[in-house]
């Protein structure tokens, strides 16, 4: 049985000022619907450094020849990375990555039985030849972070951009010292840190 073609489905989420010549350079797919607001940091990180991505739903156990086509034919698609988000089971990164030469990236997403500490040890395990970078439970905003470092590599452009991002959290935390210098502890607790 032939896998099914990916299709519009799976269409490019592509930042408009990178405009639409260019395709998706990163995949951030995931094993449920249920995933979508964990991997939407992932998705908001491309977006703000102006990487071309794209999202899909693919599921490891309910569409596995579509987990197949799209990790077979990703870098024909011209993607150079993929995120792959899973909970429980979690065998979506370990198995995009097995059938694609492309780096992955695994989010382990918090399940109901165990919190997502099924999903990092079931992502993380990968056997040797077979990597997976794997970030900690529900982060995928370091998982677009990774994406985007990875394809800096290769460009001046964007790395200038994750230093000017590193330059900002840097001057966020001298600012909230600022802060707890000029108002005490307990002026800044209440300022910026209101009781639960």
């Amino acid at each position: 049985m032939t896998p099914p073609e990916i299709g519009p489905e799976i269409g490019p989420e592509i930042d408009p000022e990178i405009g639409p010549e260019i395709g998706p350079e990163v995949g951030i797919i995931m094993g449920s619907d249920s995933d979508l607001p964990t991997m939407a940091a992932a998705v908001e990180v491309c977006a703000e450094f102006g990487v071309a991505h794209e999202v899909a739903i693919v599921s490891a156990h309910r569409t596995p020849d579509r987990m197949v086509s799209y990790a077979q034919t990703a870098r024909q698609r011209g993607l150079k990375v993929i995120i792959a988000g899973a909970g429980g089971a979690a065998h979506l990164p370990g198995m995009v990555a097995a059938l694609t030469p492309l780096p992955v990236v695994g989010v382990p997403v918090v399940s109901r039985t165990m919190q997502g500490l099924d999903s990092l040890y079931s992502i993380v395990q990968m056997p040797a030849g077979i990597p997976v970078a794997t970030v900690a439970i529900g982060n995928a905003k370091n998982a677009g972070l990774l994406a985007v470092q990875i394809l800096a590599t290769g460009r001046p452009a964007l790395l200038d951009q994750i230093e000017e991002y590193r330059r900002q959290l840097a001057a966020s935390v001298l600012a909230k010292q600022g802060d707890l210098e000029h108002l005490g502890l307990q002026g800044y607790l209440q300022a910026h840190c209101p009781p639960a």
